[in-house]
């Protein structure tokens, strides 16, 4: 639940900064959060159902909550591609992208947090699926990583197009969270993040 709040905050932040300092990488970073809320939901009813019956097999909203972030993952994708190629063709470049530092800085350590406390929980109930989730969120410390350089870079030097560079960044690691979804939908293991 704590991951669910969080996403939907640290979301709200980057796509009003985003906008605001026209950071397409910190607007991307915020979609994303968004998705990751959906894909949040989709295993917070995992858990419940593992909890009820540990042999049960992945049901219908389960396939249907992957299929719909998966969706969202490549419908991102297209969007952070085709915006970033309009950017360059335009040379238009954020004005600040402070905010993003801040964002991608606060992920990083609430993402680590994450991670550490998923891990200890997945061991605790000899939980697989709990424990491959904790392994899933190092992509988010991944993407985080491209916004605090892309935007660190960019706000130190302003180089032309860092922030174009950062969102494509962010495109690769979401076709992959994508793809990925598309492969849990249609497996019945509970977790395959690699």
């Amino acid at each position: 639940m704590f991951t669910i709040i969080y996403n939907i905050g640290e979301g709200v932040a980057s796509l009003y900064f985003g906008f605001e300092d026209g950071s397409l990488a910190l607007f991307g970073f915020g979609a994303d959060s968004f998705i990751e809320v959906l894909s949040g939901l989709g295993i917070a009813h995992m858990v419940l159902r593992i909890q009820r019956n540990p042999h049960s097999i992945k049901d219908d909203f389960e396939r249907s909550a992957l299929r719909i972030t998966g969706f969202s993952f490549y419908t991102l994708v297209a969007g952070l591609v085709t915006t970033s190629i309009y950017n360059t063709w335009t040379n238009h470049n954020p004005r600040t992208t402070f905010a993003g530092i801040i964002v991608s800085v606060i992920s990083i350590m609430v993402m680590w947090a994450l991670i550490m406390l998923k891990t200890k929980v997945g061991k605790n109930l000899n939980s697989q699926a709990i424990l491959a989730d904790a392994q899933c969120t190092k992509v988010c410390i991944y993407m985080s990583i491209v916004l605090l350089f892309s935007s660190g870079i960019y706000e130190i030097l302003h180089i032309p197009y860092l922030d174009n560079l950062g969102s494509l960044g962010l495109s690769y690691f979401s076709f992959k969270e994508g793809r990925e979804c598309f492969e849990k939908a249609k497996s019945n293991k509970d977790c395959c993040c690699k």
